[in-house]
């Protein structure tokens, strides 16, 4: 079992940063490919960035390429996502997710592919 725990949500303005964590236990850190995943309201969860086990290799949405950053510190069991220049249709409910596999698959980006899931924290960005 892994349990993970999101923190760093709040309320922003458009065009301003914010540093998401995800706090990670029951397995061993760096065994574990991550992803964040947001929901909006009315909307499917959709796939932010993911980055493997050691931290070698990271995806992105095309929509966040470039303003957002995924990484991991993995002796503090902890993923973090920068995100910067933040847009109003940005908010949603960002959750953390973990994958049993070191890895990053081709199937990175579907919710199905992940084993664990955080609760989620909101992120609210006003225009």
């Amino acid at each position: 079992q892994v349990q993970l725990v999101e923190s760093g949500g709040g309320l922003v303005q458009a065009g301003d940063s914010l540093r998401l964590s995800c706090a990670a236990s029951g397995r061993t850190f760096s065994s574990l490919a991550m992803g964040w995943f947001r929901q909006a309201p009315g909307k499917e969860r959709e796939f932010v960035a993911a980055i493997s086990g050691r931290g070698v290799s990271t995806v992105y949405a095309n929509s966040v390429k470039g303003r957002f950053t995924i990484s991991r510190d993995n002796a503090k069991n902890t993923m973090y996502l920068q995100m910067n220049s933040l847009k109003a249709e940005e908010t949603a409910v960002y959750y953390c997710a973990a994958d049993f596999r070191v890895s990053l698959p081709s199937s990175y980006a579907r919710t199905d592919n992940y084993d664990a899931w955080g609760q989620g924290t909101q992120v609210t960005v006003s225009s």
